[in-house]
């Protein structure tokens, strides 16, 4: 007897479905944990009109807290740190916007001195971070 040899060709296609599993696995991760993230700090934000700095993507967010605590994103800081702290992080982002978030309960004086020290170094740029739209009563 006599065999024939076969030429088996060689199959060049890719089988996306475990890539796709993978993919999906993974938005599904990211859709969860980003909230999660961005939280910052727990802060109690005052009633506010609600409206967006326009053209800023990226924020730096400084928080008072109610006993005035300073915070950098999450990272608690003194109040004699926070200008070396944010000179560094605007030059590694140099279009980055500034939004101070302070207590409800933190006291007015607290937050206008972080303002006061920003716009004294020479950022003028800086927004206040408020809740969700006023509720006028009728």
């Amino acid at each position: 007897m006599h065999r024939v040899a076969r030429k088996t060709k060689i199959r060049a296609d890719i089988n996306l479905t475990p890539m796709i599993d993978v993919m999906t696995s993974l938005l599904a991760i990211f859709m969860i944990t980003a909230p999660l993230l961005t939280s910052g700090i727990p802060l109690n934000l005052p009633k506010g009109d609600g409206k967006q700095i326009e053209g800023k993507e990226k924020t730096l967010d400084i928080g008072v807290d109610a006993s005035g605590q300073i915070y950098v994103g999450t990272e608690k800081i003194a109040k004699a740190d926070l200008i070396k702290k944010v000179r560094a992080i605007i030059a590694e982002n140099p279009g980055i916007g500034m939004v101070i978030s302070g207590d409800k309960d933190s006291s007015y004086g607290a937050v206008i001195e972080v303002m006061a020290l920003l716009r004294a170094a020479g950022f003028t740029q800086v927004g206040l971070k408020t809740d969700a739209k006023v509720v006028v009563p009728e």
